[in-house]
């Protein structure tokens, strides 16, 4: 089984930028630079059949290029508690497409609908109730801005769980244009 998901990879300015905002925050666990993507759809477990339809769905996706910028910042919350921060993503139409269109080649794949509404959004650092208090951080990051950067491409994933976090291993890239 190959745990999977479908993401835009950040340039290395971004990351750089996203690497300077990880601090304050006691016991936050902190996304490395490896682990910095834009999560389009998270597919799950898959076997190796279902991962070769799947790129085969992806692949078949057709788009223009287009400009991503990010801003702000925030963190979802569960049973009032937050657990993840994260980097916003500047409202973007071209973004909202191709989310949508990977959505429809997972389905073409034979995966269920995503449930989720979409949440463009670059995870910095998951919590727990060990972490300390975000409000610092929140306001420190407020007006947090980075880009635009040009997406010319999306990529297929595969995410290892360690005992330290997730390792992501970049599987396969689908050109737009």
């Amino acid at each position: 089984m190959h745990r999977l998901f479908a993401a835009l990879p950040l340039p290395i300015e971004i990351t750089d930028t996203l690497l300077d905002t990880m601090d304050e925050i006691e016991a936050a666990r902190w996304q490395s630079e490896e682990q910095l993507h834009l999560t389009l759809r998270f597919a799950g477990e898959l076997d190796p059949r279902q991962g070769e339809d799947l790129v085969a769905a992806l692949s078949r996706i057709e788009g223009e290029p287009f400009d991503l910028q990010i801003r702000g910042v925030g963190h979802f919350e569960r049973k009032g508690r937050p657990h993840t921060l994260w980097a916003g993503i500047a409202p973007s139409e071209p973004l909202a497409v191709l989310q949508r269109r990977v959505e429809r080649a997972c389905r073409a794949a034979g995966l269920p609908p995503e449930t989720r509404k979409f949440v463009p959004h670059v995870t910095l650092a998951r919590l727990n109730s060990g972490s300390g208090p975000i409000g610092g951080w929140l306001a420190d990051n407020a007006l947090l801005s980075a880009g635009p950067w040009r997406v010319e491409s999306f990529a297929l994933y595969e995410s290892r769980l360690t005992p330290y976090g997730s390792d992501y291993e970049r599987l396969e890239d689908f050109a737009l244009g």
